[in-house]
């Protein structure tokens, strides 16, 4: 979704903020929201102005230059190791972009350029290094869905029927985590601004969907789900709120254990904004939610949550129960630096 307005709202840390999460100097300021752990070691990270950055010992990160995307904003980022990389424009047409490197960023090749100028693409996800998924806001009513199978090299649209909006239906490209995958072919993605909030879910690659709705606020332009995290092809959560008014009251997440037909609703911790939810590699139950209200985790499947901090992020991701980074406003760029989170 084409506005975040996030300027003025990111609060002064507070003092305990440093037992969760340990800052990392990242020499840059702009707003950062894609994230990719590849493993204990390797991450890379992405943000406005064309900016992408890479860590190859878990705390020095580098600044990489991307030619002839100085004005594009990178919202997400997938990378496959320490050499190969794929960075996703978001913006109106030919703003929304896909960029690959197979050299640790020293080159980069355009693949793809938004062939609408009504589009705006919101997020990628992959299953593995070849076979990847692309998705935007609705053109003409329908979400727009492109697949590939060569690594990101070349993208195929998706024409399905499931793909069809709601009015003012749109998701929000806010931290890369909208668009999920799992196991071999299941996909889901996120959506916000209509009346009623969906998932919804492809169990052959893409190819085909099914939406259901999740009871969660939503019915203004910036209120919603912002991102999805599954654990496996049947367990996972949703997660939300309303960008504009950072610290809203009402519940703020969802959870199902049958892939996404039906949704329960839960309180994600802290209360407010939350624009990720992803599950926490090597901990079967463990999941980790943030936004500009904080950092929380459940060690339960989302049955219930705890808060970690309350310093403004974006997104999330993590190697392992103990390895894991936060991005977000100004540059920021942190490493995970509490318990090991298991039960």
């Amino acid at each position: 979704m084409k506005a975040l307005a996030l300027a003025g709202l990111v609060a002064a840390a507070p003092a305990f903020a440093q037992q969760a999460w340990q800052p990392q100097a990242s020499g840059t300021q702009v707003e950062l929201r894609g994230l990719s752990v590849v493993g204990p070691a390797v991450a890379w990270a992405s943000g406005a102005k064309g900016t992408v950055l890479r860590t190859v010992d878990g705390g020095t990160w580098q600044v990489l230059a991307v030619p002839g995307a100085e004005k594009l904003d990178f919202r997400d980022i997938h990378a496959a190791d320490a050499d190969t990389a794929i960075a996703m424009g978001a913006g109106p047409g030919d703003a929304s972009r896909i960029y690959r490197t197979t050299d640790g960023g020293a080159t980069w090749h355009l693949a793809i350029t938004n062939p609408d100028p009504r589009g705006f693409w919101d997020a990628i996800a992959f299953w593995d290094a070849r076979r990847g998924i692309l998705f935007g806001d609705p053109v003409d009513g329908r979400f727009q869905v492109r697949v590939t199978s060569d690594g990101g090299a070349t993208w195929q649209a998706v024409d399905d029927e499931g793909l069809r909006a709601l009015p003012g239906e749109g998701a929000f490209a806010a931290s890369g985590t909208c668009l999920v995958v799992a196991g071999s072919g299941d996909a889901w993605f996120a959506t916000g601004g209509a009346l009623t909030p969906r998932v919804f879910r492809s169990k052959d690659g893409g190819r085909t969907w099914q939406a259901a709705a999740v009871p969660v606020a939503a019915g203004a332009p910036a209120r919603g789900l912002f991102s999805v995290g599954f654990r496996d092809a049947q367990v996972g959560i949703a997660a939300g709120g309303d960008y504009k008014d950072v610290n809203l009251a009402g519940v703020n997440g969802a959870r199902t254990e049958d892939g996404g037909a039906s949704w329960t609703p839960v309180q994600v911790l802290p209360a407010g904004y939350m624009s990720v939810v992803v599950p926490v590699l090597g901990a079967a139950d463990a999941f980790v939610a943030a936004g500009l209200a904080g950092s929380g985790y459940s060690v339960d499947a989302g049955r219930s949550w705890k808060v970690l901090d309350r310093t403004p992020v974006n997104t999330v991701g993590f190697a392992s129960p103990a390895v894991g980074w936060a991005v977000g406003p100004k540059g920021l760029v942190m490493k995970y630096a509490g318990a090991p989170l298991v039960k």
